[in-house]
């Protein structure tokens, strides 16, 4: 049976930060994941977890400066020193938090343009190689230009590509379903075809992003192909609730840990 991880940075927002850990327990969810955690000190976190029984499988590396655009610093020019402080930040958290799978948001780029391809390239080999030294595993993830303009990884063959490219043992795809159906559909193909590399999977409707079991997949169905398939990780819940967090949870009762 699929295991669900809670994104707090999606579900539960009707609370603030650190009692959404308590409230994802309660709705029967065993593991959480997030955005970003480094509003809230490594041992705030370490504590919602504890007090809670909560596992925590991801969270991403700091984006740089959100407010003013910036959606990831491995491919941008001149900000090298910044990515590498966000290293050492990232694996503080994960000691804390004892999670194994860190997310590195590629930013805004074009990888047609080779600069800029060979700064993000040279990221990914600094950032696995010193999560490899915690036993971390380093994702990447194609996001789709509709929800992120500008995004240099924007196809999902182009990721996999990259991560046989560059041989790195630690690196590994996340796919999120409701991005690469928007970039390329035919998902069951693409989950078959790429198995091997996943490392994390997450969930939303599509096109609205939505609850899964509604929109234009069937959802059930690529979770019992998940389950033939042997996937044995996580499936982060990274959707927008249409009408509050527990009210739109039936989807997810079949499903839910006694």
């Amino acid at each position: 049976m699929p295991r669900f991880a809670a994104n707090l940075s999606f579900l539960f927002t009707e609370l603030p930060f650190l009692e959404r850990f308590g409230a994802a327990a309660r709705a029967g969810f065993t593991a959480v994941e997030y955005l970003f955690p480094y509003d809230h000190a490594p041992d705030e976190i370490a504590a919602q977890l504890e007090a809670h029984k909560l596992e925590q499988v991801l969270f991403n590396l700091a984006p740089g400066d959100w407010a003013k655009g910036e959606r990831g610093l491995a491919c941008l020019e001149g900000r090298e020193a910044a990515f590498h402080a966000s290293i050492a930040t990232a694996l503080t958290y994960a000691r804390a938090s004892g999670t194994t799978r860190l997310h590195l948001m590629a930013g805004l780029g074009d990888r047609r343009d080779g600069a800029t391809l060979l700064r993000y390239k040279a990221a990914l080999r600094q950032a696995a190689e010193a999560l490899a030294q915690e036993g971390i595993t380093l994702l990447i993830e194609p996001l789709n230009g509709r929800d992120m303009p500008g995004y240099l990884l924007d196809d999902v063959p182009f990721a996999a590509a990259l991560i046989k490219e560059t041989g790195l043992k630690n690196l590994r795809l996340q796919l999120d379903l409701y991005h690469a159906q928007i970039l390329h559909g035919d998902i069951t193909t693409v989950i078959e075809r790429l198995l091997p590399m996943i490392g994390h999977i997450q969930i939303a409707s599509v096109p609205l992003r939505h609850e899964p079991m509604r929109g234009e997949m069937h959802d059930a169905y690529l979770f019992a192909l998940l389950d033939r398939l042997g996937y044995n990780g996580f499936i982060g819940c990274e959707y927008h609730p249409e009408a509050g967090t527990l009210e739109g949870l039936g989807w997810f009762a079949p499903y839910r840990r006694p």
